[in-house]
C-alpha cells in the first residue's frame, strides 16, 4: 500500500505539476486571463461579469495567512474608496486547502476552503466578490501570484498595467507608498504607471505539489508518542493555577461521553496549529484511575500528543471541586486560562470550535507577528 505522501506525489504529477513548479507571474502589458469561478455567494463569477468596469483590480488572498489578515482593512478601503469611480475589486483565493499544514495555521481560526472563505468573508464583511481557485488552481497558474496578497490593475481594455504588494509594508503604520493606489490613480488618470512591478511579501501560494507537505505533516502526528498520567486533586488545584507560563486551554473528558469523544479531534486540531506559539492543551479525563487502559487507546486513536491526565482519586466529585468548586462535574467541560491564571473562557457541553480558536487568537499576545492581536479585536 502506498504511503500518503506517496499518494499526494503522484496525483500532482498526473495533473501536470511538479515540485518547485511554480508559474511565471502574468507580464506587464498581458491581457487579463478569463476565469470562471465559484464565489462566496454562491455564484459562478467569469472575467466579462466585469466588463463595464473602468480599472478591474484581482487581488489573489487567503484566508490563512497572517499577512493577509492585516491586509483585509487595507483591500476592503481600496473597493470602497474607488467604486465610484469606476474600479471593481475582485479577489480570488488560489491555495489548494490539502496543502495547507496545521503548523502553517497558528494564526488563524480557518483554512482556504471555499466553506471557510464564506464564514471569514462574513465575519470581517467583506465588500468584493471572494473567489475559490483551490481545487484546479486554473485561473492562479494563469496570473502566477507570488504570496498573499498580490494585486493585479488592469485598464479599461483589460491590460495588465501594475503587478505586486497592496503596499510597501504589512503594518499599515510603516507602509508609506500606496503602490496600488499609485497605480490605479495614473490609470484611472490614463497616465503610465511610474512604477508597474513591485515584490510581495506574504505566505507562498500553496501549489498542489505542495499536497505531499501537508501529508508528510500527518505522518509525523501519527508518530508522535502519546501519554497519560494520573493526576491527584493537589495536581488539579496547581492545574487551575496555570504554571505553564502560557495561554492554556484545559479539557475535562470522559470515554462515555458522546460530546466529548466527538470535540476530541477539535482539540487536537488547535493544539497542532498554535502549539508554536505560547499555548498548550491539557486533557484529562474524568475515568476512574482503573479505566487508564481504555482511555489511552482512545488517546491513541487520536494521535493525542497533547498532556494527558485521567484523574487519580475514586471521588469523581472531589476531583472536579479541586479543579474548579464551581464545575458541577458534567462532561464535556473546557477552559482557557491566562499565564496570570485568569478564567478567558469555560463552557460545559459541547464547544463551539470557532468561537474558541477565535478566543485564543484574541488572548495569544503580538509574540512574533505584529498587529495579530489587534487583528482578532477588532471587527
Amino acid at each position: 500500500m502506498r504511503s500518503a505522501v506517496a499518494v499526494a506525489l503522484l496525483l500532482t504529477a498526473s495533473l501536470g505539476f511538479a515540485e518547485e513548479d511554480h508559474p511565471p507571474t502574468l507580464a506587464i502589458g498581458s491581457p487579463a486571463p478569463d476565469f470562471t469561478l465559484p464565489g462566496v455567494d454562491g455564484k459562478t463569477h467569469s472575467l466579462h461579469d466585469y466588463d463595464s468596469a473602468k480599472v478591474l483590480v484581482i487581488v489573489f488572498t487567503c484566508v490563512h495567512c497572517p499577512t493577509a489578515q492585516l491586509y483585509e482593512g487595507r483591500i476592503k478601503k481600496l473597493a470602497a474608496d474607488y467604486k465610484d469611480k469606476g474600479l471593481t475589486l475582485v479577489a480570488i483565493q488560489p491555495n489548494s486547502p490539502k496543502a495547507l499544514r496545521l503548523d502553517e495555521m497558528g494564526y488563524t481560526d480557518l483554512g482556504d476552503s471555499l466553506p471557510e472563505m464564506k464564514i471569514r468573508a462574513e465575519y470581517r464583511h467583506f465588500n468584493f466578490p471572494f473567489l475559490y481557485d483551490g481545487e484546479t488552481q486554473s485561473t492562479a497558474r494563469k496570473y502566477g501570484p507570488v504570496a498573499t496578497p498580490h494585486v493585479f490593475v488592469f485598464d479599461d481594455h483589460r491590460i495588465l498595467r501594475y503587478e505586486g504588494r497592496v503596499d510597501s509594508s504589512p503594518r499599515e503604520a510603516y507602509a508609506k507608498v500606496a503602490d496600488a493606489r499609485n497605480a490605479i490613480d495614473a490609470v484611472l488618470a490614463g497616465k503610465p504607471v511610474a512604477v508597474a512591478k513591485t515584490p510581495t511579501v506574504g505566505c507562498s501560494t500553496k501549489w498542489l505539489y505542495k499536497e505531499a507537505s501537508q501529508a508528510k505533516e500527518m505522518q509525523e502526528i501519527e508518530s508522535e508518542p502519546v501519554t497519560l498520567k494520573v493526576a491527584s486533586a493537589d495536581q488539579l488545584k496547581q492545574l487551575r493555577k496555570n504554571p505553564t507560563g502560557k495561554l492554556l486551554l484545559v479539557n475535562f473528558w470522559a470515554t462515555w461521553c458522546g460530546p466529548c469523544t466527538a470535540e476530541m479531534p477539535d482539540i487536537q486540531k488547535m493544539y497542532r496549529m498554535y502549539r508554536h506559539r505560547p499555548f498548550d492543551i491539557v486533557t484529562v479525563s474524568t475515568n476512574f484511575e482503573d479505566e487508564q487502559k481504555g482511555v489511552l487507546a482512545f488517546l491513541q486513536k487520536q494521535h493525542a500528543s497533547t498532556t494527558n491526565y485521567v484523574f487519580g482519586g475514586t471521588d469523581t466529585y472531589a476531583d472536579a471541586a479541586a479543579f474548579d468548586p464551581e464545575w458541577n462535574a458534567a462532561d464535556p467541560y473546557t477552559m482557557l486560562i491566562a499565564p496570570d491564571g485568569k478564567v478567558l473562557y469555560k463552557h460545559q457541553g459541547a464547544i463551539t470550535p470557532i468561537e474558541v480558536r477565535r478566543t485564543i487568537l484574541k488572548n495569544l499576545p503580538d509574540d512574533d507577528y505584529k498587529g495579530q492581536n489587534a487583528y482578532w479585536n477588532s471587527r
